[in-house]
């Protein structure tokens, strides 16, 4: 896993901006809660994918121990996931033939859309019948439009959501932020999240503890949560 580092000097800050807390929640209440899983696509997983994040499958157990502690407290799991039609291309070309150049981007989106072999959620998390599923075109799951994540949430009373998967400073990070800025409460779990690189990885995180989000390990949240530390 990733090895997570940030600057005491950042501590500093946040301290500063809590009240001399580096913590927002001691305690989670499980029924307002959401473990929102990110894009633990095959097409980010499998190795030789032109989406590949090998860090990603490293944090496969840390998303699956987390996920039933959710349940097992009475919380609720969320899968987002990317879905692409042929649209896309059209109507997101700042970034599928902009900042992608567009041999890349055909490659990348290709295997995000329905009947790709990229598309479905990765077979080894642990996703139940239960759970919430959201599709999205974006790579944040909260941009107005982009999903129907905050209407599923608010049907549930959901006010706090802690964010996994991959990539930390993509979708993860874009996810985050505007969670936070349609006034969900936001935990990013170092451990749960994955990208290309430490350096990557800890620059998305100091970020955005700063002001988006908590900081929280696994155990951290699975304490708060009011469970024992499951394996």
């Amino acid at each position: 896993m990733h090895q997570t580092n940030i600057h005491s000097d950042i501590l500093e800050i946040i301290k500063q901006k809590r009240g001399g807390k580096l913590h927002v929640h001691d305690t989670l209440d499980p029924a307002r809660t959401a473990l929102v899983v990110v894009d633990m696509q095959v097409a980010f997983l499998k190795p030789g994918l032109p989406s590949e994040v090998p860090m990603a499958r490293e944090i496969v157990p840390t998303i699956n121990r987390l996920a039933r502690a959710f349940r097992a407290a009475g919380g609720t799991v969320v899968w987002v996931y990317n879905t692409f039609t042929e649209a896309i291309f059209e109507q997101w070309s700042s970034f599928l033939g902009g900042t992608y150049a567009p041999e890349v981007a055909r490659a990348v989106a290709g295997q995000l859309m329905e009947g790709a072999e990229g598309h479905p959620i990765w077979p080894e998390m642990d996703v139940r019948d239960e759970d919430v599923r959201v599709a999205k075109n974006r790579f944040s799951a909260f941009l107005p439009g982009a999903s129907d994540i905050e209407e599923q949430l608010h049907r549930r009373g959901i006010d706090t959501v802690a964010i996994t998967g991959t990539l930390t400073n993509v979708c993860c990070e874009s996810s985050a932020r505007d969670a936070m800025m349609r006034n969900f409460h936001v935990i990013m779990l170092p451990d749960g999240n994955a990208t290309y690189n430490d350096v990557l990885h800890n620059a998305s995180l100091t970020t955005l503890s700063i002001t988006f989000a908590d900081l929280m390990t696994s155990g951290e949240v699975i304490t708060a949560l009011g469970q024992s530390v499951i394996r």
